[in-house]
């Protein structure tokens, strides 16, 4: 394949990746990885310091739409966010201590996990009228959004805050130690734990991951893990596709979004799986 052509293929399904990536929350890098290591071919921390710069890229892309149409709740986000931006810089120092195949076994486990969570919880949670939750009346951390798909408006009240804080420091390790942004985490602690409604929780996670990400990146470019040949269409194959993305988050019913969250997870961690254990 030629420089061009590989430019060509990449920035596509960097694309695809950034598309899917802003409708479930995952940041799009859940989808790069596997594409560079799988049919690329190029060395896992190579993979994931791009990675890192096009989860940047689809938070940037993403957040803007989130943020205009009220989806995203930025008290929330940036509350979790200090848990997250810890946990990142603890994963970017631990991935210079962990070898390539565990990383992939531990990418395998992360997405099944969520996928059998996502599935498990499918229906989604009820929202809450109320909340007994300290940390979440104090810090005001309940929202509400319009419902294009079921046009009203959605009413929510945030619990289990503690929890949510404590998963989302392990998210923020997955984030830097895989490349991701750790949407595959952070979505299900929010739809979940949190009880935030599964399209807010998508919408936050992508306001929060460029952050978390931001934490962490710093640290694969010294190390010479960021090669800007892959790196560069990666994002900008990404960034164009979150923005897409974002435009149609609204319009489509939850259940749609979880059902392609669980297919999507499910197939790449059967991959990364068997590229960890060969």
């Amino acid at each position: 394949m030629s420089p061009l052509d590989f430019v060509i293929s990449l920035s596509v399904a960097s694309f695809a990746a950034g598309l899917l990536g802003s409708l479930a929350g995952l940041g799009g890098g859940v989808i790069i990885v596997p594409v560079l290591t799988l049919l690329y071919h190029v060395d896992i921390r190579l993979a994931i310091g791009a990675s890192i710069l096009s989860v940047i890229a689809t938070s940037s892309g993403a957040a803007v739409t989130y943020v205009r149409e009220r989806l995203a709740n930025l008290r929330a986000g940036m509350f979790l966010e200090v848990a997250t931006t810890i946990g990142a810089l603890t994963g970017a120092y631990i991935t210079t201590l962990v070898p390539s195949s565990v990383l992939f076994v531990l990418f395998s486990a992360v997405l099944a996990y969520s996928a059998f969570a996502m599935f498990h919880k499918r229906h989604g949670v009820s929202v809450l009228s109320a909340s007994n939750d300290r940390l979440a009346n104090f810090f005001h951390l309940h929202g509400s959004y319009y419902d294009q798909s079921e046009h009203r408006e959605i009413t929510y009240k945030v619990t289990g805050t503690k929890l949510g804080l404590a998963l989302m420091y392990i998210a923020g390790n997955i984030s830097a130690l895989l490349g991701v942004g750790s949407g595959a985490l952070k979505v299900p602690a929010m739809d979940m734990a949190m009880h935030i409604p599964i399209k807010a929780s998508a919408a936050t996670s992508d306001f929060m991951i460029g952050v978390t990400a931001a934490a962490s990146a710093g640290a694969y470019f010294a190390r010479g893990q960021i090669n800007p040949f892959i790196a560069a269409p990666v994002a900008i194959g990404v960034l164009v596709g979150a923005v897409v993305g974002s435009r149609l988050l609204n319009r489509i019913t939850p259940r749609y979004i979880q059902a392609l969250f669980v297919v999507v997870l499910i197939v790449v961690a059967i991959e990364m799986l068997q590229r960890g254990i060969t």
